[in-house]
């Protein structure tokens, strides 16, 4: 396998486990938001909105990886825009 077929898949492989592990980390959010958000209802403490940094450290490791599944090869060319095969 040549080394930049070998980076494109890596690089394919790492925007994988950043998605996965971004949704799970979303998905973690918004569990403990609709948690907060039905005992407030419950006992009548008012809404407790979820924070946009969350939003923000949830949504864009999900646009990383996407980016870099999406778009592998042009991460690979410069990464090896120097090296003739």
């Amino acid at each position: 396998m040549k080394p930049k077929q070998l980076a494109n898949i890596l690089i394919r492989i790492l925007g994988l486990s950043l998605v996965v592990h971004s949704l799970s980390s979303l998905v973690g959010y918004v569990i403990s938001w609709l948690q907060v958000e039905s005992e407030n209802h419950v006992y009548n403490y008012g809404s407790h909105s979820i924070g946009t940094s969350v939003w923000i450290y949830g949504l864009l490791p999900i646009a990383i990886g996407v980016f870099l599944i999406v778009k592998s090869r042009l991460v690979t060319e410069k990464l090896f825009k120097d090296e003739a095969e």
